[in-house]
């Protein structure tokens, strides 16, 4: 019994930026007309967010914690601007199309809240610098071979041979992030679901706060 009580359940957690509703509606309708190569699968529009931490799995007992220390932040606006042409990740085989979101103030949250869930041993900082963005589409895996069926490998990712367009005008636009989100990611056959642990509401550009 001793040992039953030591073993938390784990949740797969992550930290992200939200966007505004026009923003993700207008990344929606950019998918239905750009992403034409059968390779392309659109990500879902409730995957539309900019992540700030991959915390893994962590102890469930452990996520109003995690909540906590997400919300030691504060509240302050984070503007970000789309670039037009969505980035191929790598560039020479593509297994994601990006949207650049350029964002100081997203660079300067993230830094500050990676800080303190390192602090607390939630998150361990990855060795590249963070980069803001918006995952748009990733590349279905080509068919496997006889070997690689044997070993339960997915086959790397297919050729493009059509790139996603430029993102329209209305998407070049300045937004800014509504909010700041800890979320738990089931991973399930048909792909991973998304359930909102806590929230910090972000005031747009220009508020002061009182």
């Amino acid at each position: 019994m001793a040992k039953q009580r030591q073993k938390s359940p784990r949740a797969r957690l992550f930290v992200a930026l939200d966007l505004p509703e026009r923003v993700r509606n207008g990344l929606i309708a950019w998918q239905r007309g750009a992403l034409t190569d059968p390779a392309l699968r659109p990500i879902a529009p409730e995957a539309l967010h900019v992540t700030l931490c991959f915390l893994a799995y962590q102890r469930e007992r452990e996520i109003e914690r995690i909540a906590a220390v997400m919300r030691s932040v504060g509240a302050r606006p984070v503007e970000a601007r789309f670039t037009e042409e969505p980035v191929a990740v790598p560039p020479n085989r593509p297994r994601l199309f990006a949207a650049d979101a350029k964002s100081e103030a997203a660079i300067e949250l993230q830094a500050e809240l990676s800080d303190r869930l390192e602090a607390e041993r939630f998150y361990r900082p990855e060795e590249r610098p963070f980069w803001p963005h918006v995952t748009v589409a990733r590349i279905k895996p080509s068919k496997r071979s006889v070997s690689d069926r044997r070993g339960r490998r997915r086959g790397p990712p297919m050729r493009v041979e059509t790139p996603p367009g430029p993102l329209p005008a209305e998407l070049l636009e300045p937004f800014d992030a509504v909010r700041v989100t800890l979320y738990r990611s089931n991973l399930r056959p048909t792909g991973a679901e998304y359930v909102s642990l806590a929230e910090l509401d972000l005031p747009p550009a220009g508020v002061e706060k009182r």
